[in-house]
């Protein structure tokens, strides 16, 4: 966190899963539309606090600042992610589940 101690920092690559991927993409597209800057991705890292650090992954935090950005600048709101989320989640827990809807 923040210029304290982190130990080591492992240097073995691992394969990214599909959906951190797409929070990569996500971040790229965002700020390529100006829908949010580093900066407020890093203020949205940060007010998270301390305990994020601890309980979440890197990604999971990454969709959290991305998620937080836009609902900022307007590109949709927490109502909207909420039925959108409902949606998807109706959809069944695996891909071939979800071709079926």
């Amino acid at each position: 966190m923040g210029g304290e101690a982190a130990g080591p920092v492992p240097h073995d690559q691992h394969d990214f899963a599909l959906w951190e991927k797409r929070v990569d993409a996500l971040m790229i597209l965002g700020s390529a539309r100006g829908h949010f800057t580093v900066d407020g991705l890093r203020r949205a890292l940060e007010d998270m606090g301390a305990q994020a650090f601890e309980d979440m992954t890197y990604y999971e935090r990454w969709v959290a600042a991305v998620n937080e950005n836009l609902i900022e600048a307007g590109v949709y709101s927490l109502e909207e992610l909420g039925a959108k989320m409902e949606e998807v989640k109706a959809r069944g827990d695996t891909y071939g589940e979800a071709q079926n809807v």
